[in-house]
């Protein structure tokens, strides 16, 4: 099957290949060569592990590295729930975001950071949601960390469906809560976002 490029970011180039999906890590031609070679490896190293490590979780695609700076990650079948949500009715839209906070509230629970939670990064699939790109992810014991999470997927619910996203977080807030350390969490984001607006009136 021929290559097709579904996607060029700055960091990497997602490829469609043979029923699968190939995230490669563009060179950076800023970096002395070795040091380069060092950190894309490495940063391949670390999504494989933290995406194998979350599959066993939730809805996440299994990952394997195909040469040092490639991931051959499962090909799933559906669309970006950004290019969704909006278009379901109001009830499934608000049971979907419950789910996503479960599923978060789960990773969570296993020290997992996603580090760019938004519905671009969540995949619509059998009725399922899957989560991709963990390209910023990381493993972190924090409330801290975990807060940020949320806050960068409250965010993004704002600014990609902003009609009711007020209503949708709600919904997110109800489905994390099933997590026994959620409180600490939802109260420590208050803080994150208190700071975020001192930030921005400073």
């Amino acid at each position: 099957m021929k290559e097709k490029i579904i996607a060029h970011g700055a960091e990497a180039k997602i490829i469609l290949k043979d029923g699968f999906v190939i995230k490669d890590r563009i060179k950076k031609s800023y970096r002395i060569k070795e040091l380069d070679e060092k950190i894309r490896k490495s940063r391949t190293k670390a999504e494989e592990k933290i995406m194998l490590k979350a599959s066993e979780i939730i809805n996440v695609p299994r990952p394997k590295m195909i040469g040092d700076n490639k991931l051959e990650i499962e090909l799933v079948d559906g669309k970006k729930l950004s290019q969704y949500l909006d278009s379901f009715e109001f009830g499934k839209q608000k049971r979907i975001c419950e789910e996503i906070g479960k599923e978060v509230s789960k990773m969570h629970k296993e020290s997992i950071i996603h580090g760019d939670l938004t519905t671009s990064n969540m995949i619509w699939g059998s009725d399922k949601i899957f989560f991709i790109d963990f390209g910023l992810g990381f493993v972190s014991h924090k409330t801290e960390d975990q807060a940020v999470d949320l806050h960068l997927l409250k965010q993004a619910l704002e600014a990609k469906h902003f009609k009711k996203w007020q209503d949708l977080w709600k919904a997110v807030e109800k489905g994390y809560s099933s997590s026994k350390d959620s409180k600490k969490v939802l109260e420590r984001l208050v803080a994150v976002e208190r700071r975020g607006r001192y930030k921005k009136g400073s």
